[in-house]
């Protein structure tokens, strides 16, 4: 969400545009399905103080950034392609992913590479944004049970059952890295910050039979010592053009929160 409010153009064009021309091709080459793996942000955001509110997939999209606007055009042109020229599509809508290989700019990997280097750990607004976390294999899991068995036209909601703040994950951090929490550092907000997203994931239990199986203090867990056992693949990330992305990011929110 934040490079797209940086850069708007470059999701439209890959989001809408890309999905527009892999769609053309699977047409051309008659794939038995197209899968489109899309977002819960396309639901727009839930009142903090509605724990009782949760989205389905009748949930009208209502979206609050310039990515997920295009992650919605995208699914509707999936939905037009399908019944305009029968193509063979599902879509899934899935909450907060974490586990390995995420990129740095992410919550989580951001949280441990900056807690690791003692450096200053961002958090927008005061970090009550609720998300709702699910380990990425659960989600790979989802995703192949859908393509293998899934109703073709139809929309699943993927999620974990597991909502969580935002500062309760980077204090969850700071605490397995035996890093103070005096590192948390909270910055301005960025524009058109959903507060809470909550996925229902009812259809996709009932109609396939999934469930999420990794407990989130499980998966926090792996996905930390993942990081600290693969220093070389995100050191290099981070100190390349990721870097510049960082600093224009979180460069001025850091000075003046100071």
């Amino acid at each position: 969400m934040d490079r797209s409010i940086e850069d708007p153009g470059i999701f439209l064009q890959t989001n809408i545009i890309g999905t527009q021309v892999m769609m053309d091709a699977s047409r051309k080459y008659a794939v038995k399905r197209y899968h489109q793996v899309s977002t819960d942000e396309v639901y727009g955001d839930l009142p903090l103080d509605r724990p009782d509110l949760f989205f389905t997939e009748e949930t009208p999209l209502k979206t609050s950034s310039p990515y997920s606007s295009s992650k919605a055009g995208a699914d509707l042109l999936v939905n037009a392609y399908h019944r305009t020229f029968g193509l063979p599509t599902t879509i899934s809508r899935c909450s907060n992913n974490y586990g390995p290989y995420q990129f740095p700019e992410k919550l989580i990997p951001l949280m441990i590479a900056n807690a690791l280097a003692d450096k200053p750990l961002p958090v927008y607004g005061e970090g009550l944004n609720v998300r709702d976390w699910l380990y990425v294999e659960d989600h790979c899991k989802a995703i192949d049970l859908i393509i293998r068995k899934g109703k073709e036209g139809e929309v699943y909601n993927i999620g974990g059952h597991n909502e969580m703040r935002n500062i309760d994950i980077v204090k969850m951090i700071c605490e397995a890295l035996d890093k103070p929490e005096s590192l948390i550092t909270h910055v301005a907000d960025r524009k058109g910050h959903d507060m809470r997203y909550a996925i229902d994931p009812a259809k996709i239990h009932a109609a396939l039979g999934w469930l999420p199986e990794t407990r989130f203090q499980d998966g926090i867990r792996r996905t930390i010592r993942w990081y600290l056992d693969n220093k070389e693949w995100w050191e290099r990330i981070i100190s390349g053009e990721y870097q510049n992305y960082y600093d224009s990011m979180y460069g001025e929110r850091l000075k003046e929160a100071k």
